[in-house]
């Protein structure tokens, strides 16, 4: 069996970002599911983790432009593991112990300070801790955990990857 070039993982690894954003748009128009603000923010990491991947697939054998690709992706792997993992933490909050639901993300972005949104929307209210959907007992927020953890895994070895004189 033929092992896969660096190129190859980050044109599979930018295809499962867009087949997760796709289905997180599934579920939304097709079921009605809307994103909270954490999950907006998964979405947005999804996006960059998905863009640096594409790039890396698309600069081709370039191993310092890879390895910096994959930097970029292992970034933004964390910051949306972080986000996913706050929200799982939220979801694991028993009923009383939920943070009221507050404004929604466009009322916070129209109206407060970039930095003061971010706050508030990692601090998460009361729709981040919703689990309306399952699969295999896993809600949303714990797969994109598990995905984050899986695509930054990747960025991780892309980057270590041992030198081959390319």
């Amino acid at each position: 069996m033929p092992t896969l070039t660096p190129r190859q993982w980050c044109g599979l690894a930018a295809a499962a970002c867009a087949g997760l954003l796709g289905f997180g748009y599934y579920l939304e128009f097709a079921h009605g599911l809307e994103p909270c603000p954490l999950c907006i923010l998964q979405r947005l990491a999804f996006m960059a983790v998905g863009t640096s991947f594409l790039a890396g697939a698309l600069i081709g054998r370039r191993k310092v432009g890879t390895r910096v690709l994959a930097l970029l992706a292992l970034l933004f792997a964390g910051l949306g593991g972080g986000v996913a993992g706050r929200q799982v933490w939220l979801q694991s909050l028993p009923a009383d112990a939920v943070p009221a639901c507050g404004p929604g993300l466009d009322y916070m972005i129209g109206n407060f300070p970039l930095l003061k949104t971010l706050s508030m929307v990692l601090r998460g209210s009361g729709e981040c801790a919703e689990n309306t959907w399952q699969f295999l007992g896993l809600g949303i927020a714990a797969w994109a955990l598990l995905w984050f953890a899986m695509l930054g895994l990747l960025a991780l070895r892309l980057l270590l990857r041992p030198s081959d004189g390319t």
